[in-house]
């Protein structure tokens, strides 16, 4: 029994034993799904919160893509703006061009009905003149019946009026012939003795003038050089002492100023302004400073260049500063830098065949217009001006007394001063050294047509294209065409020997009858 008891004892405790394992493999699987949850609940709730990270994420630069691609796509529709004014306006000029082209061939189609319309005239009068011919054929023989019963002194009076008509006809002919044949050799003459000058001197004189332009690459850069309200182009002037013109005139600007140096400075500062294209006040400053400085180191360079060349030695900076600046003033349309050069180079010369010391007559042609880059800064003669500079350089008693004297009247106290006055009136009055003054040019047109109106067969005259051709109009009822040619070729003859001008002078003589009818 006890056996029994002891087994049943067991049974029971194993089946307890079973009992409390299943209960607490229970108890611990359900905490564990319990805990597993939670963490699931966990997980899940940061995967939303990264799924809600990365669309913001992606939302934003979804954003920023959008914005990128809205400018690239406003700069490629300005860009096709800009391209469709561009075809505008080529298409706007093709259509000028064609509007210019009908109109060419509307004068073209006139012009060759007109012709068709001559040519049906003289068809008519060669028909005319043919007839013409057979009724003086028939004159003919009837005079040649008349000569048969002349004596022979009358005969050959006849025979000798008769061959002078022919022979003042084909005089004249042949006159024609051997002018034109002479022109166009001289022509040809002409062209090698210029191409002979200019190898021979090959100096550039230019012709400054008191206005000078800048070209912009659109006119949409005249509004920012005007700026708001005009502040821009107030600063630019400020800073230039220049005055800028912008008007109507298509891609350009105008800057005017008397002083050229202050011009240039004012040319280089836009032109850099326009390439740079930022401009504003202190950005015009800056450059306009700039430039000015630059300018400073071009003006020196060049008198240092201008010294070198002519081999004058121990200039002042001050001297060599104001040589440079003469590069930028002229009188009568030529460089002042280059006479003073040309006037050195002479003086040196000069100084040489007489016994001189050449290079102190180069010192002096050099300097004698250094006056001329401040005389519109001090008061005096340009002389006095150039001769108190060159004294306060301490230059020699020579230099100071021809800078002071090469344009007195007055009996000199140098030789270098007489060298110095004889090199600068050369250099002046060479041909194509200065323009003619106006009244110069003024008693020239008057004299052609004084000429001109000398001859009583001359009804009037009148100089065109500043000299260079004179219309002479002939009285039609005391001149035919071979007066008219001879009465031309002595006008031409006498203004060669009696006037000085430059290149040629054409002699056109105007010979025509008008006939006027009144239908009343």
């Amino acid at each position: 029994m006890e056996y029994v008891g002891y087994v049943i004892g067991s049974l029971v405790g194993i089946i307890l034993g079973f009992a409390v394992g299943f209960f607490v493999k229970s108890f611990l699987e359900k905490k564990s799904l319990e805990q597993g949850s939670k963490n699931a609940a966990g997980i899940l709730n940061d995967a939303q919160k990264e799924a809600a990270r990365i669309i913001e994420d992606a939302r934003l630069k979804a954003k920023d893509e959008l914005l990128k691609n809205q400018e690239l796509l406003q700069e490629e529709i300005k860009k096709e703006k800009d391209e469709l004014k561009q075809l505008e306006k080529r298409l706007t000029k093709r259509e000028d061009s064609l509007d210019t082209k009908d109109e060419l061939l509307n004068k073209k189609e006139s012009q060759l009905r007109t012709f068709e319309e001559r040519l049906v005239d003289q068809e008519s009068r060669t028909k005319q003149r043919e007839s013409e011919v057979v009724a003086m054929e028939a004159l003919e023989k009837a005079k040649l019946h008349e000569v048969a019963r002349m004596t022979q002194e009358e005969a050959r009076d006849e025979i000798l009026r008769r061959t002078a008509r022919t022979l003042e006809s084909e005089i004249q002919t042949l006159y024609e012939r051997a002018t034109l044949q002479a022109r166009e050799r001289a022509e040809e003459e002409a062209k090698k003795n210029v191409a002979v000058a200019i190898g021979r001197l090959a100096v550039e004189y230019t012709t400054e003038h008191v206005v000078s332009s800048v070209e912009l690459p659109t006119d949409e850069m005249k509004g920012r050089i005007i700026g708001r309200e005009g502040r821009n182009i107030r600063a630019f002037e400020n800073a230039t002492g220049v005055d800028v013109i912008v008007d109507d005139t298509p891609g350009v600007v105008v800057l005017s100023g008397f002083e050229a140096v202050r011009r240039e400075i004012a040319v280089r500062s836009m032109s850099k302004l326009v390439a740079d294209g930022r401009i504003h006040p202190a950005r015009i400053e800056e450059v306009v400073i700039k430039t000015r400085e630059e300018m400073e180191k071009v003006i020196e360079e060049t008198g240092k260049q201008v010294a070198l060349e002519l081999d004058v030695r121990n200039l002042k900076p001050r001297e060599i500063m104001l040589l440079g600046r003469l590069k930028f003033r002229t009188s009568y349309g030529q460089n002042i830098l280059d006479h003073s050069r040309e006037v050195g180079f002479l003086s040196g010369m000069i100084a040489s065949e007489i016994g001189l010391d050449e290079a102190l007559a180069r010192r002096c042609g050099l300097l004698h217009d250094i006056g001329k880059a401040v005389d519109h800064e001090e008061e005096g003669t340009h002389p006095q001006i150039g001769a108190e500079v060159v004294k306060r350089c301490n230059e020699p008693p020579e230099v100071v007394i021809a800078v002071e004297q090469h344009h007195s009247t007055t009996p000199v106290e140098s030789l270098y001063a007489t060298v110095v006055q004889i090199a600068d009136a050369i250099s002046a009055s060479r041909p194509g050294a200065r323009r003619e003054t106006l009244e110069k040019y003024v008693k020239r047109l008057e004299r052609l047509e004084t000429i001109a109106k000398s001859y009583p067969e001359v009804q009037t005259s009148f100089a065109i294209q500043a000299g260079r051709e004179l219309r002479v109009i002939a009285r039609s009822e005391k001149v035919d065409d071979a007066d008219a040619a001879r009465i031309c070729r002595q006008i031409a003859t006498q203004i060669e020997n009696e006037l000085t001008y430059p290149g040629e002078v054409r002699v056109t003589m105007i010979r025509e009858v008008r006939i006027t009818e009144y239908a009343r």
